[in-house]
C-alpha cells in the first residue's frame, strides 16, 4: 500500500488530501483570507506560509511528512503540454520560478512537492497542469493573427469531473462529448470531445466570464484607451484584470 500526499494550491485556498493507493483518507480545504495573502509581494513569497498551513493540518490528523511514499502537486504555468502525470524536474521548477507563462498560485504545487520530495527522498509528481493544451487548430483563432488564443485553464478539475461524469454515464471519457465549467476565483468553460479539451477560455488572463477575482473579457477599445490614459502602469492594469477584477 502506498500513502500519497496531494497538494492543490489555488488563488484563495490550499487543498490537501491523503490517499492510500486510490482511497482518499483525508481531505482538507484551507481557506486563505485576502488579508492574509495581501502581506506577500508575489506568489512565490507565499511558499512558507502555505507549507506551514499544510504541516499544521497534517499534524492535527497525526500525519508526519516522512511517512508518505510520494508527493503530488497541482501543475502550474509551465510550457504547454498534453494531459497526464509528470515527474517534477529541475527544468519545471526553473520555469515556474521564472514565470515563463505568468504567475499563479498553482505554480507553488510543483515547487512544494519537489522540495518535500528532495527533503524526504521521495518522488514528486504533477497531474494535468493548468497549461494542458489539446486545442483544435480552429480554437486558436482570435480576431488577429498576432494574438492567438491560448489554453490555460483548470485542467486538473476539468479532467477529474469529466471522468466522473463519463463514469456515471457508464462510458469512458474517451467516448463522450461534454461541456465542463469550473467556478472559483477563476472560471473556465471547456468543450471535451472524446477525451480531449478542444476549446476553452484562457481563464488566467480573464478571457470569458468575469469572476470574483478577474475582470473577464472587456471592451477592447475602451481597455486600450484606459491603458493609455497616462494614469496606469502595466502592472496595475494586469492586476485589475487578474487578482483585483
Amino acid at each position: 500500500m502506498y500513502q500519497i500526499l496531494v497538494i492543490n494550491p489555488g488563488s484563495t485556498s490550499t487543498k490537501v488530501a491523503v490517499f492510500e493507493d486510490e482511497n482518499e483518507i483525508l481531505s482538507e480545504n484551507i481557506h486563505h483570507a485576502a488579508q492574509q495573502l495581501s502581506h506577500f509581494n508575489d506568489i512565490l513569497g507565499q511558499y512558507q506560509f502555505r507549507l506551514e498551513a499544510i504541516e499544521s493540518i497534517l499534524s492535527k490528523s497525526s500525519y508526519d511528512l516522512v511517512d508518505f511514499d510520494a508527493f503530488v502537486g497541482r501543475g502550474g504555468l509551465l510550457r504547454p503540454i498534453p494531459s497526464g502525470t509528470y515527474v517534477v524536474n529541475d527544468c519545471m521548477i526553473d520555469d515556474l520560478r521564472a514565470g515563463v507563462q505568468g504567475e499563479h498560485a498553482s505554480n507553488l504545487g510543483a515547487i512544494l512537492v519537489k522540495e518535500l520530495g528532495n527533503k524526504y527522498n521521495r518522488p514528486a509528481f504533477i497531474v494535468d497542469p493548468v497549461v494542458v493544451d489539446e486545442l483544435e487548430p480552429v480554437a486558436r483563432l482570435s480576431g488577429h493573427p498576432l494574438l492567438p488564443r491560448k489554453s490555460i485553464f483548470h485542467a486538473l478539475n476539468h479532467k477529474a469531473v469529466a471522468r466522473k461524469a463519463a463514469q456515471r454515464l457508464n462510458l469512458s471519457y474517451e467516448k463522450v462529448n461534454l461541456i465542463i465549467a469550473h467556478l472559483g476565483g477563476g472560471i473556465s468553460i471547456a468543450a471535451h470531445c472524446n477525451g480531449l479539451v478542444v476549446d476553452v477560455n484562457n481563464a488566467l488572463d480573464a478571457e470569458g466570464p468575469f469572476t470574483p477575482e478577474r475582470s473577464g473579457t472587456l471592451p477592447a477599445g475602451d481597455l486600450v484607451r484606459f491603458c493609455y490614459n497616462g494614469a496606469q502602469s502595466r502592472d496595475s492594469v494586469l492586476k485589475m484584470i487578474k487578482g483585483a477584477g
